[in-house]
């Protein structure tokens, strides 16, 4: 079964869209999905990812890695999960 992941991130941020190219590279050899989240529509979700987008979180909403993407870290919690 495909992990399911989170990308926080805003739609004029540059670090976001390059994250987002990086994890769609790798999405057929580690078998996840990912969906997209933009910080800036709710104030809740704004207060707590803010400065750190893009931030990309596991099903549990567990952090993985912000700013860059660690693809290391993403394969070590895919092959937890």
């Amino acid at each position: 079964m495909s992990a399911r992941l989170t990308l926080y991130g805003r739609s004029y941020c540059h670090l976001c869209e390059d994250m987002a190219q990086a994890l769609r590279g790798l999405q057929e050899s580690l078998d996840f999905s990912f969906e997209t989240v933009d910080v800036d529509t709710d104030p809740a979700t704004e207060a707590r990812y803010g400065e750190l987008v893009p931030v990309l979180t596991d099903a549990q909403g567990e952090e993985i890695c912000h700013y860059f993407l660690d693809a290391a870290a993403l394969r070590a919690r895919l092959a937890v999960k």
